[in-house]
């Protein structure tokens, strides 16, 4: 009985070893912001994207930098032998969701107040190897 879970757990194991992630939690930048930069990027060769994020003027970039930076070193410790120029790594996916908000009060006219919602983001992003189908 406990097989069939055991061959799934191996199964599970031995695809985790093919998937290249790194996730940034409660990044303090609007979702809608890192997504306008997010999108630059996805599908993009790895050392395009670097160079994207690199010059582009956007305060998002830099922490996405970091992130893609991150994610080809998550590759590069499972696939110590290999060569970074020889695989072909690609932005598979990249996805931008929203975290929790800060609340903040802000004064207005007349004695009022405002809420102000100071947005957070996670960000997820995947590499793949695009000689794997050569």
């Amino acid at each position: 009985m406990g097989s069939r879970k055991h061959n799934m757990a191996q199964q599970l194991k031995e695809a985790k070893k093919q998937r290249f992630i790194a996730k940034l939690t409660n990044c303090p930048t609007s979702p809608r912001k890192m997504r306008l930069v997010a999108d630059q990027i996805r599908g993009v060769e790895v050392e395009k994207a670097l160079a994207i994020l690199r010059f582009s003027p956007k305060e998002a970039s830099i922490n996405l930098e970091k992130l893609l930076l991150s994610a080809i070193a998550n590759w590069q410790a499972k696939n110590e032998d290999a060569n970074i120029e020889d695989a072909g790594l690609f932005v598979k996916t990249i996805c931008v969701d929203s975290a929790g908000m800060l609340k903040r009060l802000r004064p207005a006219p007349q004695g009022r107040a405002h809420r102000i919602r100071k947005r957070s983001n996670h960000v997820t992003i995947e590499l793949a190897e695009s000689n794997k189908s050569n």
